[in-house]
């Protein structure tokens, strides 16, 4: 008998834990509701009478509302990278020197990743140029072009250092952290056979890298599910090839603004490489501060996205291989 209660009490605890985990299996994650009534207001900095497109500056804030949302995505229509922002409010820079229209797209996004978007037409002036600096990038007539390498020859040719930290010796505008990089250094020996290609059209330049691979430093390597420090194709680095769009504008970083390279401020000129293109050394990023640039020798800053790093490079007209 008290064989027969003890396995009758057994049953019973067995059939309240198979209840109480079908109950909490039964998990619900409510009703997927659609985004509603979604709003796009527009700010053209310095649009007034006289300047019906802006100042020239190319700024435009953005402000979007919506109900049942729980974030926003902005579409520049401009090439540049969609951009994520909680409360429906953000800035961005056209870069396109003259009078240009975009289509931006605002997409409210709901539970369950549900969208509804709305777009509307600019028209946004920006005035900047740097013709010397696209002339050395390119040459100066259309169908100019150059083709650019690793300064792999050089010491430093890469570095790193912080994006805004400063430790009381300007450290956010040169390579405070990795500055020990000697030339031909083994680990990147599989990158220094990259060739970058800056073209001039009638449009304005053009981007290509013709011989890849992409280098994937270890800080950005597990964004991409990628080896860290070493070389990958463009099954990792899905942006590596194809023709690209290059922009034009005032740098804005506070390493152009404030610092200064080997005793020499910053040329004061980014350029940004359209469709997520980079220059062989690939952290999410496609927009470089020009440190200064000459006939044969560009160096530049990039920050990798996460504005954790801030990456130093120097190319040359001059194959390093030859």
């Amino acid at each position: 008998m008290k064989n027969l209660k003890f396995s009758f009490k057994i049953i019973i605890a067995l059939m309240v834990l198979i209840t109480t985990s079908c109950q909490e299996d039964d998990i619900s994650v409510g009703d997927l509701v659609a985004p509603s009534n979604v709003t796009l207001s527009v700010d053209i900095v310095g649009l007034d009478a006289s300047n019906p497109y802006g100042d020239g500056s190319g700024f435009v804030n953005f402000t979007s509302s919506a109900d049942n949302e729980i974030t926003y995505q902005y579409n520049f229509g401009d090439g540049s990278a969609i951009e994520v922002t909680q409360n429906g409010s953000v800035s961005h820079r056209f870069t396109s020197v003259g009078v240009n229209t975009y289509t931006v797209t605002v997409s409210a996004i709901g539970t369950g990743g549900i969208m509804s978007s709305v777009s509307t037409n600019i028209d946004v002036y920006s005035s900047f140029e740097d013709t010397e600096a696209e002339n050395f990038l390119s040459g100066a007539s259309v169908g100019d072009s150059k083709t650019w390498y690793w300064q792999a020859d050089k010491a430093l040719h890469v570095g790193l250092g912080p994006v805004t930290d400063d430790y009381g010796n300007g450290e956010f505008a040169y390579e405070a952290w990795w500055n020990t990089i000697q030339p031909f250094d083994s680990e990147k020996s599989c990158m220094y056979n990259n060739e970058f290609v800056f073209t001039r059209t009638a449009d304005g330049l053009t981007f290509e890298q013709t011989v890849g691979p992409a280098f994937i430093p270890g800080t950005y390597a597990d964004a991409v599910g990628a080896a860290p420090d070493t070389c990958s194709d463009e099954t990792i680095a899905t942006t590596m090839f194809g023709v690209k769009n290059i922009s034009f504008f005032p740098s804005s970083s506070k390493a152009a603004l404030e610092g200064s390279y080997n005793n020499e401020p910053y040329r004061g000129t980014s350029f940004n490489i359209s469709d997520g293109g980079f220059m062989g050394w690939f952290v999410g990023a496609s927009t470089y501060d020009i440190i200064s640039v000459s006939e044969d020798e560009l160096i530049v800053r990039i920050i990798q996205v996460g504005d954790g790093f801030a990456w130093y490079h120097r190319f040359s007209t001059n194959n390093p291989n030859d």
